[in-house]
């Protein structure tokens, strides 16, 4: 339905949908669900798209910059999740000079060009609305308007919509014939959040904690509960490294000295610099005073000096634990207690391995599934396991019988997902304003 108008939107069984950067189908279950059919999809990814097209019936094209936008069926309704590496701050932050990612919203906004749907629905990480002191996303606004489109956007999670999951992501909407009376979605009130709504009984296929990661989370439970209740836990990250350190943090980083003139202080957990060459110092300090700039940042020097100052005050408590933990790896040797007020028992939280350190939450939601690394998928602490992909595609509303052939293969592709219940409810809420339609799109928000 090429250049669609109000008018010709009759019901949502007849809108049209585009799939671009398709992944495991989080827009094509959304759309679907609101009636709509899926005319075209692409996905790079040769296994996503066999996968795609086994789950959902649609055959799935290759790279979108290999496709002549002309070649695409009309279409009522663009839907885009492009990658978000060139954008992320987990990324080189490249942006649109990202080389291998960076001109992907050129393909899309080709695609609005030639075809001129009425919609479109575009998502990825929020900072692409800060990026580059927020140029980037200025750049790709006007870029879209230049095609004849109002356009907005907003940041949704979600765990504002009854899914257990914090994900915050940039959702942008565009409509041809103006957003006039298009509200986003807002959040349920009263919604009871629990990660037990979407995990299994025994799964079969779960990876259990080794041993070698149960004693480093039993150690930390140890230092946790040897605190008394009337003492509150640090609500900043605790760095095991700096009880006993005093290497100076004031002007000039260790690096920058040269590790000379360090003889008087001590380096991670108390060992003394005294003696030891520039090499042998280096070694003795935490990775993350070994950085190649000129000065630490504020940041870094203010949990180095709540560390110093929390271990100063408790050295009694924590000296006789600390021998247990310095062969840790270093990721190992850092904690986040991110329950303030909580239940002093990590088994009983949702646990997360980070190269920041380990990260303990409360079992109300996920954190956010990313897709650069497997090793940080969620651990439901009272099983003492990882989360099964089946979970984890539960947490992006995602319902699909046939899911990544591996289990390292599936944690990445959920963390490139977009949520399904999200995108169900904008869909909804750009779509229901033509009184042609309002019925049966409300009808399906309300499900």
């Amino acid at each position: 339905m090429h250049n669609s108008t109000i008018a010709s939107v009759a019901t949502l069984a007849q809108i049209n949908f585009i799939d671009l950067f398709a992944g495991l189908g989080g827009f094509h279950q959304a759309l679907n669900a609101c009636g709509g059919e899926c005319v075209f999809a692409s996905e790079i990814n040769p296994d996503l798209a066999t996968l795609y097209q086994k789950n959902y019936g649609v055959e799935v094209h290759g790279d979108i910059r290999q496709t002549d936008a002309s070649e695409i069926p009309d279409h009522d309704i663009l839907c885009a999740g492009f990658p978000c590496q060139p954008f992320s701050k987990a990324g080189d932050q490249k942006g649109l000079q990202c080389p291998q990612w960076g001109d992907l919203i050129d393909y899309v906004i080709a695609i609005l060009r030639e075809k001129k749907p009425r919609f479109f629905i575009i998502e990825n990480v929020p900072n692409l609305v800060r990026h580059d002191g927020g140029k980037t996303w200025k750049t790709i606004c006007e870029r879209l308007r230049r095609q004849g489109y109002d356009v907005d956007y907003a940041k949704l999670s979600p765990h504002m919509f009854g899914v257990p999951q914090k994900r915050e992501r940039a959702f942008i909407v565009g409509d041809r014939t103006g957003l006039k009376g298009f509200e986003w979605p807002r959040p349920d009130r009263n919604v009871h959040l629990s990660i037990s709504t979407v995990l299994e009984d025994d799964p079969q296929d779960a990876l259990y904690l080794s041993e070698s990661h149960v004693n480093y989370l039993s150690t930390w439970q140890e230092f946790i509960a040897a605190f008394p209740k009337e003492i509150d836990l640090p609500s900043f990250p605790i760095w095991a490294m700096e009880f006993g350190a005093d290497y100076p943090t004031a002007g000039k980083s260790p690096r920058e000295m040269g590790y000379m003139g360090m003889e008087e202080y001590k380096g991670a957990f108390g060992t003394p610099l005294r003696g030891l060459n520039p090499e042998q110092t280096e070694e003795e300090l935490p990775g993350y005073a070994r950085t190649n700039l000129a000065e630490f940042p504020s940041w870094k020097v203010d949990f180095i000096e709540k560390n110093r100052n929390f271990y100063s005050l408790h050295k009694s408590i924590i000296d006789p634990w600390i021998e247990k933990i310095k062969s840790f790896p270093p990721s190992f040797q850092k904690l986040e207690w991110n329950i303030k007020g909580g239940e002093r028992d990590l088994w009983k939280h949702v646990i997360q391995f980070r190269a920041s350190g380990i990260r303990i939450k409360r079992a109300e939601t996920a954190p956010s599934l990313i897709a650069m690394t497997t090793s940080q998928v969620p651990i439901i602490g009272w099983e003492r396991r990882y989360m099964t992909p089946r979970e984890c595609s539960r947490l992006q509303s995602l319902d699909i019988p046939f899911l990544p052939s591996t289990k390292n293969g599936a944690y990445k592709a959920f963390g490139n997902a977009v949520n399904v219940e999200v995108v169900k409810r904008i869909a909804a809420a750009l779509l229901k304003r033509d009184d042609t339609t309002a019925t049966t799109v409300q009808a399906v928000a309300a499900e």
